[in-house]
């Protein structure tokens, strides 16, 4: 496809070229799952060159608060491919969140974690549940940009973006038709959100018309995640934003019978990662019973992603099979289940002794089927007509009365603009609010053209200059109004950029 970048090799790279993979042995009980995880890819045969890169606690301790040196950033830029084991991030402030780092910085975009069912080797109530949860990762309430506004009131800023959504929504059905799956679920909340989320469903029902043969259907986000506790069975793969993803992807997790068992990837255009999702787990660190499971997982989706599909599916086939035969460590251990207890390098090698065989029962892997490349067009921006129409001034005033600063407010003539309504939480206060509502010192003042018809239901804007809202903001200042922010309200295409006022 012109003008587009490859995500996932080609299915058909020569298995006898060395894959250069950098790896993070991580903290806690991520040094002894990391030495099992490479033990069973070296008995495989996978055909991969490791460099250890050093990341995580003892770096935050030396000083740095991002948690990564930059020999670490070389050895990335140099192997295009991580395999990460959990870390821990030392408690106090200043510290950043590495995952959160990597991810952003490396414009790692998807996180993909399928999840399972291994019944009845593993305890779960949902024996044919069989999910992928694909969640954007870069986004969204993550992008971490909060601050304190007023006394009673901080905020986060809560961004999606067009070509984030599009590159997200895109992997997903790209996903489901390189693996042979059937139907890709939207989770979104956009009856509430109506622009951010409801930007999101909006791109996610353009691209679904261009896979017909999947099935595509959409889901508010809370019922829809009461949906997947109740009845997993019903998904097949599910997108969503960076929240939701997280929360979801948890409870599929959870009652696939164990967080511990799960591996993900973080896919981008030049750089993927790969990562067990449970944590460092330090209280059972240097115990040897850890279970590697979760980044063994994770390093099958490596394998898959590099092209080495047939040795993942032998990996992951010999992993089923170990399970099968009940051979388990103590987090999954059930007496009427399992027939041996081991520590982890016993379960590795007990893996490595299955390495050929296929399970009976469980599903067999069948990633050396897939069609194995996922592709993802460049993003095209499409221009529009963008007008001034008005702006949002959000005032700190410790009153308790609206229609005192609304009176206040509505005297103040500047340049032939006019308030249309104040809110506070989002919720109109003036005119014509409820005395019932709380209000904090966090107020939303809407001014527009003094031309505007804002009587109607869908009120009708007119353009406003930008020297309007500097000589509006000015005057406020002279009148002692405590300005903490602006923001701009524009049409594109002639259609409303902003959100209205609950009751407005």
């Amino acid at each position: 496809m012109k003008n587009s970048f490859v995500l996932a090799s080609e299915k058909n790279l020569s298995s006898a070229k060395t894959t250069k993979i950098a790896i993070a042995k991580g903290d806690g009980i991520g040094p002894e799952i990391m030495r099992a995880t490479l033990k069973i890819m070296e008995a495989a045969g996978a055909n991969i060159e490791t460099e250890t890169m050093e990341i995580g606690e003892q770096v935050y301790l030396s000083g740095n608060s991002s948690g990564i040196t930059e020999a670490s950033w070389d050895a990335i830029s140099r192997n295009k491919v991580i395999l990460k084991a959990p870390i821990t991030t030392p408690q106090g402030k200043g510290y950043k969140s590495l995952n959160v780092t990597l991810r952003k910085s490396l414009g790692l975009f998807a996180n993909v974690r399928p999840v399972s069912a291994l019944h009845p080797f593993v305890k779960t109530n949902f024996p044919n549940m069989d999910i992928v949860v694909i969640r954007e990762n870069e986004e969204d309430l993550y992008a971490g940009i909060e601050h304190r506004q007023t006394e009673d009131v901080v905020q986060c800023l809560k961004l999606i973006t067009r070509p984030g959504c599009e590159k997200i929504v895109r992997y997903a059905f790209e996903y489901a038709k390189a693996y042979n799956r059937k139907k890709v679920t939207c989770m979104v909340k956009d009856n509430i959100m109506k622009l951010t989320d409801g930007l999101f469903h909006t791109v996610f029902k353009e691209i679904a018309k261009e896979y017909p043969e999947i099935e595509s259907n959409s889901q508010i986000i809370d019922i829809g995640s009461a949906k997947i506790a109740a009845a997993p069975e019903n998904f097949d793969v599910i997108v969503t934003s960076n929240l939701y993803g997280d929360i979801i992807s948890d409870i599929v997790a959870e009652i696939g019978g164990s967080v511990g068992m799960a591996g993900s990837a973080n896919i981008g255009k030049n750089v993927a990662m790969f990562e067990a999702i449970h944590g460092s787990a330090p209280d059972i660190a240097g115990k040897k019973i850890a279970n590697p499971s979760g980044l063994l997982n994770a390093a099958t989706l490596m394998l898959a992603h590099i092209g080495q599909t047939e040795v993942a599916d032998k990996i992951k086939n010999a992993w089923l099979s170990t399970l099968e035969d009940g051979i388990h460590t103590a987090d999954v251990y059930q007496e009427n289940i399992s027939s041996k207890k081991v520590n982890t390098e016993e379960f590795a090698d007990a893996i490595i002794e299955r390495l050929g065989k296929t399970p009976k029962n469980l599903p067999v892997s069948t990633l050396s089927k897939g069609s194995g490349t996922i592709t993802i067009p460049e993003y095209k921006r499409q221009e529009s007509t963008k007008e001034l129409v008005g702006v949002d001034v959000f005032i700190d005033w410790k009153g308790n009365d609206p229609q005192i600063i609304g009176e206040g407010l509505s005297s103040i003539n500047s340049h032939n603009l006019k308030l249309k309504m104040i809110t506070n939480r989002g919720v109109k206060v003036f005119p014509n609010g409820l005395k019932e509502t709380y209000c904090t010192d966090h107020w939303r003042c809407r001014f527009v053209a003094n031309a505007a018809n804002i009587q109607t239901k869908e009120p009708k804007y007119e353009n406003v200059e930008y020297e309007q809202v500097i000589a509006l903001l000015s005057k406020l200042h002279q009148n002692d109004f405590d300005v903490i922010k602006t923001e701009n309200l524009y049409e594109f295409d002639g259609k409303r950029g902003f959100s209205l006022g609950q009751g407005e």
